[in-house]
């Protein structure tokens, strides 16, 4: 068991290891361990693994092994993938939105959670029942930078991980917001490089984002 403010007790420590936590979405599992060294070399520690591949599991336990790097399972929709997530190894969680239903079983597995929000309701709904680290989710398409400043300013007791559209162009705007801890992009992971094994390419962009200040 964990409960909401533990749960996001850990988010908050996940979120400041570095800037970005990449948003992997991998096909083929014999990727999964050089990529998440490539990405932990270059300095982010954290990684996102989307359940949007047959291969996310084996992904998840792969990468679970790698020394440094801590991997959790994005796109969590219902309890199953939260057991599914957590025996193969997965040490948080992130949704793109959240249900009772599923915060209900990430609490009883000691999953902590980052649950999106993309509105005032949401994110107030969440703060609510304890949740003060949340992903906002689709960043860009919610009014991006703007909007969640917008937002933070009558809810200054949530830090959010904005995700959805972030680039390297535009991090540094979410970046110098006071309520943000840090940002999903899937960019450091281009999948024609992963699918190339060109690492050191990966590295590379890894350190590039690793290196992106804060506000």
């Amino acid at each position: 068991m964990i409960t909401p403010e533990t749960a996001s007790q850990k988010a908050e420590t996940l979120c400041r290891l570095a800037p970005i936590i990449p948003v992997l979405v991998v096909d083929d599992a014999a990727h999964a361990r050089p990529l998440a060294e490539a990405l932990v070399r270059g300095g982010l520690p954290a990684l996102e693994v989307t359940l949007r591949t047959p291969a996310a599991l084996e992904v998840i336990a792969e990468m679970a092994a790698v020394e440094g790097g801590m991997v959790g399972a994005g796109t969590l929709l219902s309890p199953a993938d939260v057991a599914a997530a957590v025996d193969a190894g997965a040490t948080f969680g992130v949704s793109p939105g959240a249900t009772d239903r599923l915060l209900d079983a990430c609490e009883e597995a000691g999953l902590p959670l980052l649950p999106g929000a993309a509105t005032a309701t949401e994110a107030m709904a969440l703060l609510e029942r304890g949740y003060t680290v949340q992903k906002f989710f689709p960043a860009e398409a919610s009014g991006g930078a703007p909007a969640l400043k917008a937002i933070g300013a009558p809810l200054p007791q949530i830090r959010f991980c904005p995700t959805g559209g972030v680039s390297m162009k535009n991090a540094g705007d979410y970046l110098s917001l006071g309520n943000v801890l840090c940002c999903g992009g899937s960019w450091v992971a281009p999948k024609d490089k992963v699918t190339a094994g060109d690492w050191e390419s990966i590295t590379a962009l890894a350190a590039e984002a690793a290196a992106l200040p804060r506000g």
